[in-house]
């Protein structure tokens, strides 16, 4: 599924309408659950991404200096939703407390890559868990892992 848009509503907009109302939640939730000001909604590689801006972070991301620092984005793939989040790759104590929560809220069986989870249909995102797991980690916070642990 490729989508081309400049904006998270121009993104959510070009969904099929299977995924339009999964996506609008799942946008909500993590806005809703930021922690500070810190982190800002963006189009990054073409998801909608929550970025940590120049402005607050002007080395920008190692991969291309030019972009904001990435923290968290979410898409609508071919097969799957998938909600990408940077802090769980680079903290052992964040992916720890995510997989062991995580059978709390779903009954299915963790589908998930190095910060990757991929849903297959929307009743099995389970955004209450989603929403803690954005809200326990600032900017400040992503900041010092990333440079700890992923920044060259």
């Amino acid at each position: 599924m490729r989508i081309t848009a400049s904006t998270p509503e121009e993104y959510l907009e070009q969904l099929p309408p299977e995924r339009k109302e999964i996506m609008g939640a799942l946008r909500r939730t993590i806005l809703d659950h930021l922690p500070d000001e810190g982190i800002v909604e963006a189009m990054s590689y073409g998801m909608i991404g929550y970025v940590v801006p120049h402005s607050v972070y002007p080395a920008g991301y190692h991969c291309d200096p030019k972009l904001p620092l990435p923290f968290i984005s979410i898409a609508s793939q071919k097969n799957h939703m998938g909600l990408y989040h940077m802090g769980l790759y680079a903290s052992p104590k964040l992916m720890e407390w995510f997989t062991s929560e995580f059978p709390k809220h779903s009954q299915r069986k963790l589908d998930m890559g190095k910060s990757c989870i991929r849903f297959k249909k929307a009743e099995q995102v389970p955004l209450e868990l989603i929403g803690e797991l954005v809200g326990k980690m600032n900017s400040q916070q992503w900041i010092e892992l990333y440079e700890k642990n992923i920044k060259s």
